[in-house]
């Protein structure tokens, strides 16, 4: 046992599952977790757990700060208090030296347990102070009993959405219930799978984009909605009716917070689609290389062969590489149009 751990795997490994997992095991002193330690722990309202998340780009330092405070806390029910915070990664290199203050001089009772892609995403000082966990992603075979045991999910649907999740739980969770995500997908690889020209790659970018668009507005705008709702019913305002001056402030801290998660979605949703192309040239470069019975995106075979004919496995590398810099860009806040159109001219054939 340790004061500080770090989970790490590939989106949908599980990490963040793992590190409740955990922490319900550590309030309850249950390694399986009682029943009532469970049910606070899945809702967030255990008085010793404590959660970091964040829907923006990027954590803020004040949020970080006022977070590592509360880990001075004694525990009030049980024997630790447990610091759970997602997407650790997510953190500038000076808001992670505020982290690492806290974990420098733990309290004796109290646990962190740190969420990240990979424990190269952290400061070597952070590294240096917590015992890691790998994850690997589960197979295709168990997110599609997963499916199948938590949503009722048919077989064939189960099966379908896992694989072409490539196994990330959340995104088969969607695929396998949301028959407009599922579209936007097919969308995406038809597209990919028409480019001859230059002009259709620079097409092809906006197309995406725009999908990518639809698909981050369908997953806030539903949600941004109920909470202005919610706002203006706090603040005692009508539906419909105008919002006094003195309480604009409050209403504008409220759309720039959706904003940034606005940012975030748009980014999370143009690094699905780039992953999905991955898988689209993944699935090629197994035809080119006799390995047919790989490949993930089966619904499209026949034009993944024509595709595998007109071009050969190095060159399908290549784009692959470049689909993966325009990650690597996006993330480093170059434009997604330039990047992306620049990564889809290498795929002409």
């Amino acid at each position: 046992m340790t004061h500080a751990w770090l989970i790490t795997g590939p989106p949908g490994s599980g990490r963040s599952n793992i590190a409740y997992a955990f922490a319900a095991a550590l309030l309850s002193g249950d390694p399986d977790g009682d029943a009532h330690t469970l049910a606070q722990v899945e809702s967030r309202t255990h008085p010793d757990l404590s959660v970091l998340r964040t829907e923006n780009v990027s954590y803020k330092i004040e949020e970080v700060r006022a977070f590592a405070t509360t880990s001075y806390y004694s525990p009030s029910v049980g024997s630790y208090r447990v610091m759970v915070i997602e997407d650790a990664d997510r953190m500038t290199e000076r808001t992670s030296n505020v982290l690492l203050k806290a974990l420098e001089e733990p309290p004796e009772r109290t646990v962190w347990v740190l969420c990240a892609p990979s424990d190269a995403d952290m400061l070597p000082t952070i590294r240096s102070r917590v015992r890691t966990l790998r994850l690997s992603l589960p197979t295709v075979d168990d997110v599609a009993d997963l499916l199948q045991v938590q949503l009722g999910v048919d077989p064939v649907i189960a099966e379908r959405a896992a694989r072409l999740a490539q196994s990330h739980i959340g995104m088969a969770k969607r695929l396998a219930t949301d028959d407009d995500a599922l579209g936007r997908r097919e969308r995406t690889l038809r597209t990919a799978l028409g480019m001859r020209t230059v002009t259709d790659a620079v097409m092809a970018a906006a197309g995406m984009l725009e999908i990518a668009g639809d698909d981050a507005k369908a997953f806030t705008a539903e949600r941004d909605e109920a909470e202005r709702e919610s706002v203006l019913r706090s603040l005692g305002v009508e539906p419909g009716k105008t919002v006094p001056p003195a309480l604009r402030s409050q209403l504008k801290a409220l759309e720039d917070e959706q904003k940034r998660r606005a940012t975030r979605s748009l980014r999370d949703g143009i690094d699905r689609i780039l992953v999905d192309l991955l898988s689209l040239y993944r699935d090629i470069t197994m035809i080119q290389l006799g390995r047919e019975g790989a490949i993930i995106n089966r619904e499209f075979t026949d034009d993944l062969r024509r595709a595998a004919q007109s071009t050969d496995a190095a060159r399908t590398l290549h784009t692959m590489d470049a689909i993966q810099l325009a990650r690597r860009r996006i993330a480093g806040n170059v434009a997604p149009a330039l990047a992306l159109e620049a990564a889809l001219v290498t795929a002409i054939r």
